[in-house]
């Protein structure tokens, strides 16, 4: 009888550096998707706008949440996806890849105060 072996990595225990990288593992067995809006008011009232617009018919079932959620995943090209992903850095993050690209380009290997001392023109 062969072992299976499991994808899922053992978590440790106790404090992770601050510098370490959480990867990102996605489950397929989730089932079940939340969007909680009740801090966003704003995106709160865009969406029942457009749940309104769209269940303004004579014909056809009731457009819900679900049905605008996967029509919008459909329409997602790779430069939405580039902007999420930008929308998700912080500001050190975003100076952090400046850095990463500067040395990249220019085939230096400056660390983060000399960037930020040639950056600032200081």
């Amino acid at each position: 009888m062969e072992k299976q072996t499991s994808l899922v990595s053992v978590k440790k225990r106790g404090r992770r550096p601050k510098n370490e990288k959480k990867e990102y593992q996605l489950n397929k067995e989730q089932t079940k998707f939340f969007v909680d809006l009740s801090n966003d008011n704003e995106s709160l009232e865009t969406v029942f706008n457009v749940l309104e617009q769209v269940n303004q018919k004579e014909y056809g079932r009731d457009i819900i949440f679900k049905d605008l959620a996967l029509y919008g995943l459909s329409k997602l090209n790779e430069k939405d996806i580039e902007k999420i992903k930008d929308s998700s850095l912080n500001e050190m993050e975003r100076v952090e890849r400046a850095l990463v690209e500067h040395n990249k380009k220019t085939g230096n290997s400056l660390n983060m105060g000399e960037f930020l001392i040639k950056k600032l023109g200081i």
